[in-house]
């Protein structure tokens, strides 16, 4: 069984992106949504 991939507005999408240009370099946070970007493409191709 596949786990649902959780879809987000375009808006919502910015401004993700702006609060996550707002952390440090190399901060743990962006890599954690690195790792969850590559699960949500496994889930895609497992759906």
């Amino acid at each position: 069984m596949c786990p649902p991939v959780v879809e987000y507005s375009r808006e919502f999408q910015a401004r993700a992106a702006d609060e996550l240009d707002l952390l440090p370099e190399g901060s743990a946070i962006a890599a954690m949504l690195a790792d969850y970007a590559v699960l949500r493409d496994q889930a895609r191709v497992c759906g």
